[in-house]
């Protein structure tokens, strides 16, 4: 897989550090991060990969790599593309 290509397709806010994905997220309230912590969970069952996750009142920090390779594969990409839309609703 060519990452460099894939990554060019996902917000340049994610930083690629240690071979994962990595993106942090600041919202108006709690509620709100919640809201798109259950969107994107909703996604991350649809497609059968799960990110790891922190959050803290209004702040959430993804994480996203293939746990089984130890490594990046398209479906980090996949997530993180959706993750991209869904943030767009709630910004």
């Amino acid at each position: 897989m060519d990452n460099n290509t894939e990554y060019e397709e996902i917000s340049n806010q994610w930083l690629l550090e240690n071979n994962k994905l990595i993106r942090s997220f600041k919202f108006k309230n709690f509620i709100i991060t919640f809201n798109f912590m259950n969107e994107i969970a909703l996604v991350a069952e649809e497609i059968n990969h799960h990110p790891t996750w922190t959050n803290s009142y209004n702040q959430l920090k993804i994480t996203l790599w293939t746990h089984d390779t130890n490594s990046l594969s398209k479906l980090d990409y996949l997530l993180a593309k959706r993750i991209d839309k869904l943030y767009e609703k709630f910004k």
